[in-house]
C-alpha cells in the first residue's frame, strides 16, 4: 500500500487578478508585487515540509509561484519541477482579457452561474474535468512507480487537522506539490469529492469546499493506493483541508 500527501496551491495574484480581469489560458501574466509576497508567505508557511514531487501549470504565474515556494523550502530546493499543460487554467474563450463582470453578465443572461457557464470558444467544466482526470492518472502512476519501488510507503496520520502546516502529512514520506489556478482547482475539488468519492472533514460545509480558492490558497488531500492495484479508480482519497489561507493572515500580522 502506498499513501502520499497531495497539496494543491493556487498561484499568487497578478495585475489581472487585482483589476478583476479574466486570464484563462490566453493571458499569461506574471505575478504582481502582491502576488510575489503571497508566494513568499506560502513558502515560509510550508518551509519545513519535504516535497518529493512538484507539478506546475505551464503558465508563468503558476511557475513563478512554485519557484518562490521551493526557494523558501528547507528540504525541497533541488526537487525537479514538472511543467504540465494539463494543469493550466480553464479557457474562458472570448471572455479572456475582459472584466469578470462581463462573464457574470453573460452567465446571468444564459440563466446559469459563472462556474456552470461556458463563454463562446471557452472550455466547459466537463472538458476541464477530463484534463484533471488525465493529470490525476499520471500523478498516481508516477507516485506509485517512484515511491513503491523505493520502499517509501508512508503511513497516513489519523485525527482531525490541528491547523498546522503539516496537517495530514506528518507521518508521510511521499508528498506531491501541485501549483495551478482558481477555476481549475474549483473543478478539481468537485471532481475529487463527487466523482472519486473523496472524504471531507466532518465539520466542513460543502459551500466552502466548493467555493473559489484565494490566491495562494491551499488544499490538501491524502491518497492511498493498494499495492495490488495502484491506479486512480482504486485510490482512497481523504480531504484534510480546502482553501486554507493561514499564511496570508500571518503575513498581514507581520507587516
Amino acid at each position: 500500500m502506498l499513501t502520499f500527501g497531495l497539496t494543491i496551491i493556487r498561484h499568487g495574484e497578478t495585475q489581472y487578478n487585482k483589476d478583476k480581469l479574466l486570464q484563462g489560458q490566453g493571458v499569461d501574466a506574471p505575478l504582481s508585487d502582491t502576488g510575489m509576497q503571497q508566494a513568499e508567505a506560502a513558502g515560509r508557511y510550508l518551509r519545513q515540509l519535504k516535497f518529493t514531487n512538484v507539478f506546475v501549470s505551464d503558465l508563468q504565474r503558476a511557475r513563478q509561484t512554485a519557484d518562490i515556494i521551493l526557494r523558501n523550502n528547507l528540504h525541497s530546493s533541488d526537487v525537479e519541477i514538472v511543467s504540465d499543460p494539463l494543469l493550466k487554467e480553464r479557457s474562458f474563450g472570448i471572455a479572456e482579457g475582459r472584466p469578470v463582470e462581463d462573464l457574470k453578465n453573460m452567465a446571468r443572461a444564459a440563466g446559469l452561474s459563472c462556474p456552470e457557464f461556458t463563454p463562446p470558444e471557452g472550455e466547459t467544466p466537463e472538458q476541464v474535468k477530463l484534463r484533471i482526470k488525465a493529470f490525476m492518472e499520471t500523478l498516481v502512476h508516477r507516485m506509485a512507480v517512484e515511491h513503491c519501488s523505493n520502499g517509501q510507503l508512508g503511513a497516513e496520520l489519523q485525527g482531525p487537522p490541528a491547523g498546522l502546516p503539516d496537517d495530514g502529512v506528518r507521518a508521510l514520506a511521499p508528498h506531491a506539490l501541485v501549483v495551478s489556478h482558481g477555476a481549475y482547482m474549483r473543478v478539481a475539488v468537485r471532481y475529487l469529492v463527487e466523482d472519486l468519492h473523496c472524504g471531507v472533514p466532518c465539520d466542513a460545509k460543502l459551500s466552502h469546499v466548493f467555493s473559489a480558492c484565494p490566491n495562494t490558497g491551499m488544499c490538501r488531500f491524502v491518497v492511498t493506493l493498494p499495492a495490488s492495484k495502484p491506479h486512480l479508480p482504486s485510490a482512497a482519497i481523504r480531504c484534510i483541508f480546502v482553501n486554507r489561507k493561514d499564511h496570508l493572515k500571518a503575513a498581514k500580522e507581520e507587516v
